[in-house]
């Protein structure tokens, strides 16, 4: 049956869903929420919560992406962020939450238009690896070439090139485009590379040698894509058809394994069940992490695209704080919305799916139900 729908004589549309449109559906079997595993692996690292962070200023800073290593995920900063603009970001931070929305954005230009220090990248990647969790740190693809030895030569252990899209085939006549190929086959540790949203663009990523690929466009809370540029990609059906081109790159190069990861989309704890469902292997979170109390933003949540400098597609937006980083990942919840202990609610939904472990979840069964949250 074709999910095809006509918007007009001229031009026909397909049919995506969102998470809010689907729904997991329990099987024969329940299991004790204790006895199930969210760990997941990727390269030669060993996780036990399928949680990365988002690489964003209101989420991770050096401080925040030890404890969220600490708690069995992966914390990643971002690179070209207010850490490595300014040796002491903390009053600025304080700024940022305490600015009217009015003037949040240009002010914001004016704070993230200094420039990136590459010392500063390098010792604060040195903070993280002296904690001996994890180290992963991200760069948008204009960036990656003029840091990436920076990074590696810090101890970085997982290189995140990330960006509102990635193309494994970006064309520019002013200068020469980073060859993701060549550059993730010269470089000596794993690289997590996207977002990409469709079948062909994730299939091309994979090709690169990508260890994983970020599922998603500019679908998250702080962003304003489909307003500003009239580009979406409803997240259920991105997260389904990159699960797609994994199953055919496996078969195509023989045995190679791509991590996909959903980065976008994912507010609580309902959605990374729901991720997991449609074939994601974790989940990278931004603003259900912008609610634990720890967490730089203090209360409120944005991304790099909140501060362009030509052409903002994101906003400084009001998330609140609802707990600890530990309540918001493992409890106690005194709040029925989701938002905290999200591993707790994964657990519970895996038992009473029937599933033991997240790769068995990629398997359970999806229903299409459209839910407006009251």
């Amino acid at each position: 049956m074709s999910n095809e729908i006509e918007i007009g004589r001229g031009k026909r549309g397909r049919r995506a869903y969102s998470f809010d449109d689907i729904a997991v559906v329990p099987s024969r079997r329940t299991r004790d929420p204790e006895e199930v595993s969210v760990s997941w692996q990727i390269d030669a690292y060993q996780f036990e919560l399928p949680v990365v962070a988002a690489p964003m200023d209101s989420v991770m800073s050096p401080a925040t992406a030890v404890a969220l290593g600490r708690a069995g995920g992966l914390g990643v900063l971002d690179l070209e962020g207010i850490w490595t603009r300014y040796e002491s970001p903390e009053p600025l931070l304080a700024e940022i939450a305490e600015l009217d929305s009015a003037d949040a954005t240009a002010r914001m230009q004016e704070i993230y238009a200094a420039p990136i220090d590459a010392d500063l990248i390098a010792l604060r990647l040195k903070e993280i690896r002296a904690a001996g969790v994890t180290v992963a740190g991200a760069l948008s693809p204009q960036r990656t070439r003029e840091f990436s030895k920076v990074v590696v030569d810090a101890g970085v252990d997982l290189f995140v090139i990330r960006g509102t899209t990635v193309s494994a085939e970006h064309v520019s006549g002013r200068a020469e485009p980073l060859n993701l190929k060549r550059f993730i086959y010269e470089l000596d540790v794993p690289v997590i590379v996207g977002g990409a949203s469709t079948y062909t663009a994730a299939l091309h990523l994979m090709r690169t040698g990508a260890a994983g690929v970020l599922v998603g466009f500019g679908g998250g809370a702080a962003h304003t894509t489909r307003t500003s540029l009239g580009i979406h990609a409803p997240m259920a059906t991105a997260v389904a058809d990159v699960a797609a081109a994994r199953r055919d790159y496996l078969d195509e190069s023989g045995g190679r394994y791509v991590h996909v990861l959903t980065d976008g989309g994912v507010g609580r704890s309902g959605d990374i069940v729901k991720a997991i469902a449609c074939g994601a292997d974790a989940v990278m979170l931004g603003a259900a992490l912008a609610r634990a109390t720890e967490a730089p933003g203090q209360g409120w949540h944005w991304g790099p695209e909140a501060h362009h400098p030509q052409l903002p597609r994101g906003e400084r937006v009001r998330v609140g704080s609802s707990g600890t980083l530990e309540q918001v990942l493992f409890g106690p919840g005194h709040t029925a919305d989701g938002t905290l202990n999200l591993i707790g609610a994964l657990r519970r939904s895996m038992a009473t799916t029937g599933y033991s472990d997240l790769k068995e979840l990629q398997r359970v069964e999806v229903v299409v139900s459209p839910y407006q949250p009251h």
